[in-house]
């Protein structure tokens, strides 16, 4: 036996043997706990073993788990709209976590064309504008929010809603894109197209917008306002 892998000692005294455990192993013996048992009327015995501690493991998150956390947040929120200011902090902590996967010059990535549901933004107004408002959500219920971007320079916004509960509609908008840097675009809309049953009419003036592209894959893109606001975009199937 003093060839085995493990060896069983044991040390006697008078009033209190002892049954210790080693192990050759490379995990540490570092925990013991005491079972006091009756040998007889005049003496104790305790049986004494020691636990094994294992090695402590660090678990790191992709960008997989971060995509699916943060789309599991901003699920049945109606954009952004229903969320605590509490949850709005956990949207913007994951995303800022996954902006750390970004490419590298995503504006230059040819994942950024394509159609996107717009599923989240910190401010519920940046989409839809005055549609998206406190009151504006009274007689204009939100069916969907998308943007598509058209190579090489297209950017098409649509907030498409139910008037009064029984009018369906959207309001859309056309702009040019310019790219400023590795990150940053400009988008000049014309003015926006409202569509309501069946009539459709020009009103109001140009904007513009300036967008920071802070992730972008296969499945999301993350955008950043001049003002603040976060944008999560998920790609339409």
């Amino acid at each position: 036996m003093a060839t085995a892998a493990s060896s069983l000692t044991i040390a006697s005294s008078f009033s209190e043997p002892r049954i210790q455990i080693r192990s050759s192993k490379r995990t540490s013996l570092s925990l013991q706990y005491s079972i006091p048992y009756k040998a007889n009327s005049r003496s104790r015995r305790r049986l004494v073993v020691s636990s094994v501690s294992a090695p402590k493991v660090e678990l790191r998150t992709g960008p997989d788990d971060l995509i699916s956390s943060l789309l599991s947040k901003v699920a049945n929120s109606d954009g952004g709209v229903t969320l605590s200011p509490e949850q709005h902090k956990e949207v913007a902590q994951v995303a800022g976590e996954l902006q750390k996967y970004c490419v590298s010059e995503p504006v230059k990535c040819p994942l950024i064309f394509g159609d996107w549901d717009v599923v989240y933004c910190s401010v519920p107004t940046s989409p839809g504008g005055g549609y998206r408002s406190v009151i504006g959500r009274l007689f204009f219920r939100t069916n969907e929010m998308i943007q598509g971007i058209d190579s090489p320079d297209i950017v098409r916004n649509r907030v498409s809603f139910t008037a009064l509960g029984f009018l369906d509609g959207d309001v859309s908008l056309t702009g040019k894109l310019k790219v400023l840097d590795s990150e940053w675009v400009q988008v000049i809309f014309e003015p926006p197209e409202l569509k309501v049953g069946s009539l459709e009419f020009k009103y109001g003036f140009e904007s513009e917008v300036k967008l920071r592209i802070t992730y972008v894959d296969e499945k999301l893109r993350l955008g950043l306002g001049s003002r603040g606001s976060l944008f999560v975009f998920r790609r339409r199937q």
